[in-house]
């Protein structure tokens, strides 16, 4: 059963999802999909070429050729069937996509400013708990232990 793992209160979303990837591609991590509407994933796209030169996060859309997806630890699509990867779907987007069943986990990142995101974010909690999905919580604003 795959896994869903909701970070609320992100203060930036978009540098908490790059963090998010930069960090699992130091750990050799999972081979990492990232879901989101067309215009966010060229916010990210441009995000993860402005990292550094010593940890830049391999990264290509969906639509790249097949060799470059293939060899890709990250792909960006808006519809996650697109990519070859089935490990880690880092969710941006408004909706459930379909086939979530098909990753190990599902990371979803929850703006703090933006209650619309918000309320998005709660009608995909509901949509993932009916599926009878694990889901973990992780609230950035709280305090370190």
């Amino acid at each position: 059963m795959t896994t869903v793992a909701f970070h609320f209160n992100a203060p930036d979303k978009l540098a908490h999802a790059c963090r998010l990837v930069a960090d699992a591609l130091r750990r050799d991590g999972p081979r990492i999909v990232v879901c989101g509407a067309p215009e966010v994933l060229a916010r990210v796209d441009q995000m993860l070429w402005g990292a550094s030169a010593t940890a830049f996060p391999a990264h290509c859309f969906a639509d790249a050729p097949e060799v470059v997806l293939r060899a890709s630890p990250v792909v960006l699509a808006a519809d996650p069937r697109q990519a070859p990867a089935r490990d880690l779907l880092l969710q941006l987007g408004d909706a459930v996509p379909e086939e979530v069943a098909a990753f190990h986990s599902v990371v979803e990142v929850v703006d703090a400013a933006d209650a619309a995101d918000r309320a998005r974010a709660r009608e995909r909690w509901r949509h993932y708990a009916q599926a009878g999905h694990a889901i973990e919580r992780l609230d950035l604003a709280a305090p370190e232990k």
